[in-house]
């Protein structure tokens, strides 16, 4: 996930020299430095979550019970349930993984769409300017992408079956949070929120150190930057 960023931190690092603002650098290479970068990130970003334990393994993005199961966990182990309940984890996390390379051609095709302005809306904006951006131009696709893969991973779990008949009923009565009336649509949310996060978290970390996370590609782009 370094790479993801390495435009947005060079960039901001180039708005605020003195010597040469992002105002005189070329709109043409001002967008094609941002979007070759951006593409080169979205494939080791997906690439990293859609791997085996990408998800599971990753304790800032692996899925967790539902709230309302969480609630139950201890008495479902207290019953004899616990395996049932590590293999719907296991079965969610893999779904989220299996599901992520869908990813790949929205993002790409989100940034080659994406015009001069939004590109300098994205160098010049906040922390996590490019990840709204994604955010924005691609979570009702990826969802899309995402649900049918989901529902494949989790269909014959017994337990997810289970659950949906009474978070359907729960959410009726207010006692199941919307979000979580359906293990699919949960898990597709979940796994939308992971790709996210992990791009917001490194755009963050590159913002503040530019000039440690500046590659190549980018030098080269912003070569008058010194």
């Amino acid at each position: 996930m370094r790479y993801l960023m390495t435009a947005l931190g060079f960039a901001f690092f180039a708005s605020q020299a003195s010597a040469l603002g992002l105002s005189d650098l070329s709109n043409a290479d001002t967008s094609k430095g941002l979007k070759e970068a951006l593409i080169q990130g979205a494939d080791k970003a997906v690439s990293q979550l859609g791997s085996v334990d990408g998800f599971l393994k990753n304790p800032q993005v692996k899925i967790p019970l539902p709230e309302s199961l969480q609630k139950a966990e201890k008495a479902m182990r207290m019953f004899g349930m616990g395996k049932q309940a590590d293999e719907l984890v296991l079965k969610m996390n893999r779904a989220a993984e299996a599901a992520v390379p869908e990813a790949k051609t929205l993002l790409v095709n989100s940034v080659k769409q994406m015009s001069v302005q939004d590109a300098k809306d994205i160098l010049t904006g906040g922390e996590d300017a490019a990840t709204q951006y994604f955010r924005k131009t691609t979570s009702g696709p990826m969802a899309n992408k995402f649900l049918p893969i989901v529902k494949k991973a989790t269909e014959n779990v017994d337990l997810a079956q289970q659950y949906n008949k009474f978070a359907e009923m729960g959410n009726k009565y207010g006692l199941v949070k919307k979000d979580q009336a359906n293990l699919e649509q949960y898990v597709t949310q979940k796994t939308l929120d992971g790709v996210y996060l992990m791009m917001a978290e490194e755009e963050k970390a590159i913002r503040k150190d530019p000039m440690g996370q500046a590659s190549n590609l980018l030098k080269k782009v912003f070569g008058a930057v010194k």
